[in-house]
C-alpha cells in the first residue's frame, strides 16, 4: 500500500487589515487591525508552529486597488489592502521567537532591480537557518506600474520575460558568486574569505546589468525554496522553468487539474520531472465541534462579508451595481469579456446572474464547511482527488481560524497520517517540502551556475593580486 500523501499546511496572510475576507475584519475578537504590532505577528508565529504549519504565506501588492469605479476610494474605506505594510520586515520577529516556521514572503520582479533583492533574502535565508521561501510575482495593479514611474502596466507576456532573466540574475548571484569554501576566517593569516572562491557574474542581458559578486555568502538554501502565484499561459511556462511551488486557483475543480496538467507538462518541456513541482491553493475551512456550530460561524461570517469590496478587489472596468439586474454583460462591459482581473467573462449573462453570490464564502474551489471529521474527509479529498499538495488556509478570523484548525481539524489529521506528527531538527523548509537537502536539485535551471560554471570569464576584480582569475565559459560542463 503506497504511503499517503501528506498535507503541506500555509496560513494565507498579509501585513494588512483587509486580504481577501473582505468586511470580516468587523467580527467580534477580529485581531486584523493589530497588524502593525509586532505581537500580532510574534503570537501569530508561536501559534502556527505549535499547530505544525510549514508556512505562513505573506501575500503582497505594490499598489492600490483603484479601477472599480475610477478610484481607490472602496479600498480605501473598506481597508483593502491598503494600509499595507512590507512582508519583509515581520519575518525576522516571527523567526525570533520559533524554531521550525517557514516563511513564504511575496516579492514582485517587476519594479526594483535583482541585486539588491538577492542580498535581502539571502539575508533572510542566514537569519532564519533556511527557512524562506519567495513567492515570485510580476505585480498586476496600475497603480503599481504608475508608483514606480510608469505611465501604465507592462505588459502580461513582457512581465514573464522580465521575470525569467530576473531570475537568472538571481542565480548567478546565489549559486554561481561565491564557492561554498569561499569563507576561511583564519585568524592568524587574517584571512576571512579567499578572494579565488568568489567572483563577479558580469551578467549583461536584456533587462538588467549586474557585476556583482554577490554581497552575502552562501546561505543555508543558497537559492530560497522558489514559490510562484500563477494560473496564465506564460506564467506556466515560467513555474514550469522555476518554481518548486506553484500557488495557484480557479473557479473550480477542473480548473486546477487542468493548470496543473499544464504546468507538469512545461516542467517536462524544461528537463525537470513532472513531480518536482507542488502544488497549493487557498482553500477555505470552518470548522466547529457540532454541523450546527459550524454553520453558525459560517451564517456570521456572511453576513458581514462585503461584496463591494469584492467587486473592487476583481478590479471590474465598470459597476454592475449602477444597472438594472436584467441587464446583459455584454451591453454594459467590454467586448472581449476581458474587465480587468477578471477574466472569462461570460457575456450573456445578466448583471443579477453576475452578482449572484459576490462575496459568498462558499464560493471557493476549495471550501469545507463542517466537524473536524467532515472538514478531515474534504481534505483527504483534495489530496487524493484534486491532485494538489497543499493549502494556504484563508483566514476568516485572526487568530480564530487558526485556533479552531489547530485545535480541531489537525489531530484528526494525525491520526489518519496526513500531517507530520513532529518537525525535524534544523530541516530548511526545501528539505522540509522534498526530504532532498537544503539545495536545488541539480537538474533544476539555477543549479547551472554552481561554481561558476556558465558565468563569462572575467579578470576577478576583487583579487588585489595582479593575477587573473577565470571562471568557466558558456557552454563548458560543470565538474
Amino acid at each position: 500500500m503506497s504511503e499517503k500523501k501528506q498535507l503541506i499546511l500555509n496560513l494565507f496572510e498579509m501585513n494588512c487589515v483587509g486580504h481577501i475576507t473582505h468586511g470580516l475584519w468587523r467580527l467580534p475578537g477580529n485581531n486584523r487591525q493589530r497588524f502593525t504590532d509586532i505581537e500580532y505577528w510574534t503570537e501569530l508565529a508561536r501559534l502556527l508552529e505549535s499547530g505544525g504549519f510549514d508556512a505562513v504565506f505573506l501575500a503582497d501588492v505594490v499598489g492600490t486597488y483603484d479601477v472599480f469605479r475610477g478610484s481607490a476610494d472602496v479600498s480605501i474605506r473598506e481597508g483593502l489592502q491598503i494600509p499595507n505594510n512590507d512582508p519583509l520586515m515581520v519575518v525576522p520577529a516571527m523567526a525570533a521567537v520559533t524554531e521550525h516556521l517557514g516563511f513564504g514572503i511575496t516579492f514582485s520582479t517587476t519594479y526594483e532591480p535583482p541585486f539588491a533583492w538577492a542580498r535581502r533574502l539571502s539575508t533572510l535565508d542566514h537569519l532564519t537557518k533556511g527557512r524562506v521561501g519567495w513567492n515570485i510575482v510580476t505585480s498586476y495593479l496600475p497603480n503599481a506600474a504608475r508608483n514606480f514611474g510608469r505611465d501604465g502596466e507592462v505588459d502580461h507576456d513582457t512581465r514573464f520575460e522580465i521575470a525569467d532573466e530576473y531570475l537568472d540574475v538571481l542565480y548567478k548571484l546565489w549559486e554561481g558568486s561565491w564557492d561554498d569554501d569561499a569563507i576561511v576566517a583564519d585568524r592568524d593569516a587574517n584571512l576571512f574569505a579567499d578572494p579565488a572562491k568568489i567572483r563577479p557574474i558580469d551578467h549583461d542581458g536584456t533587462w538588467f546589468k549586474v557585476e556583482g559578486p554577490h554581497l552575502s555568502s552562501p546561505s543555508p538554501q543558497r537559492t530560497p525554496l522558489l514559490f510562484t502565484a500563477t494560473a496564465s499561459a506564460a506564467g506556466a511556462a515560467f513555474a514550469g522553468k522555476h518554481a518548486e511551488i506553484v500557488f495557484t486557483g480557479g473557479p473550480d475543480v477542473e480548473f486546477l487539474k487542468r493548470t496543473m496538467a499544464t504546468i507538469r507538462r512545461a516542467a517536462t518541456d524544461a528537463g525537470r520531472r513532472a513531480d518536482d513541482i507542488r502544488f497549493i491553493t487557498t482553500a477555505g475551512v470552518i470548522v466547529g465541534r457540532t454541523e450546527e456550530e459550524a454553520a453558525a460561524k459560517l451564517a456570521e461570517f456572511q453576513r458581514l462579508s462585503s461584496p463591494e469590496g469584492y467587486l473592487a478587489h476583481a478590479g471590474l472596468t465598470f459597476d454592475p451595481t449602477a444597472f438594472p439586474p436584467t441587464t446583459q454583460l455584454k451591453d454594459v462591459a467590454a467586448a472581449t469579456g476581458d474587465i480587468g482581473r477578471w477574466r472569462g467573462l461570460d457575456l450573456e449573462q445578466t448583471v443579477g446572474e453576475f452578482l449572484a453570490g459576490f462575496g459568498d464564502l462558499a464560493r471557493h474551489a476549495l471550501f469545507a464547511v463542517g466537524t473536524p471529521e467532515v472538514v478531515a474527509d474534504a481534505i483527504e479529498s483534495w489530496l487524493d482527488d484534486v491532485g494538489v499538495d497543499g493549502i494556504n488556509l484563508l483566514q476568516y478570523h485572526s487568530y480564530g481560524t487558526a485556533e479552531d484548525f489547530i485545535e480541531l481539524v489537525v489531530p484528526v489529521l494525525r491520526e489518519r497520517g496526513r500531517l507530520r506528527s513532529a518537525y525535524r531538527k534544523g530541516e530548511s523548509l526545501r528539505d522540509r517540502i522534498f526530504g532532498a537537502g537544503d539545495r536545488l536539485p541539480e537538474w533544476h535551471h539555477g543549479s547551472r551556475y554552481r561554481g561558476g560554471v556558465h558565468l563569462p570569464i572575467t579578470v576577478h576584480r576583487t583579487s588585489q593580486s595582479a593575477s587573473a582569475i577565470q571562471t568557466p565559459g558558456e557552454g563548458q560542463e560543470q565538474r
